[in-house]
């Protein structure tokens, strides 16, 4: 028998893959959702316009309009406000400027006067309820203008509300 040329065989190495940073990823990964999910859920803000647990009477759990100004934003750097109802206004509409000798002014005037306000009724701190209605053609930076004039101004409780009365839109065409 003749010898026949044996073949040759490649060792076969040995394969290991190294998951340690597929973990370390994987686990970031988890994280990074865990956070993003928790961080995209709604908040509920309530707005503390009012006393809670006065009693059984009627209207004390309503709000006081002695303590809220309503900020207008519109196009062109127009900004409205009154303080109490449009309709039965404590401070008439009014037109403002941006800046410390404008909307700045009437904040601290306004919180002022609505924190002896709050001392008389025996309420000692309870400051000015701003609500900022932005329309739809104010434009991002004149929000973020009013909220910046709201943290200067100390002022605690506050709201960006999306709804206008027909009156407000009156109110904004005509100034």
């Amino acid at each position: 028998m003749k010898n026949l040329p044996q073949k040759v065989r490649s060792r076969k190495l040995n394969s290991r893959v190294d998951l340690t940073a597929m973990v370390s990823v994987s686990f970031l990964l988890i994280i990074f959702f865990m956070v993003v999910g928790e961080l995209s859920k709604p908040k509920l803000f309530e707005f503390p316009s009012h006393e809670r647990g006065c009693g059984p009477d009627l209207g004390c759990n309503k709000p006081d309009e002695n303590r809220t100004m309503t900020i207008l934003l519109d196009d062109d750097n127009k900004i409205i406000t009154y303080s109490g109802l449009l309709f039965f206004p404590i401070e008439a509409p009014k037109e403002v400027k941006y800046g410390k000798n404008g909307i700045r002014e009437e904040l601290l005037r306004r919180d002022r006067m609505v924190l002896d306000y709050s001392s008389q009724l025996g309420r000692p701190g309870k400051g000015v309820e701003v609500i900022i209605k932005p329309s739809k053609k104010s434009n991002y930076g004149n929000l973020v203008d009013i909220l910046d004039e709201i943290k200067i101004t100390n002022i605690k409780t506050y709201a960006i509300v999306d709804y206008y009365t027909p009156e407000e839109s009156a109110l904004l065409a005509s100034k």
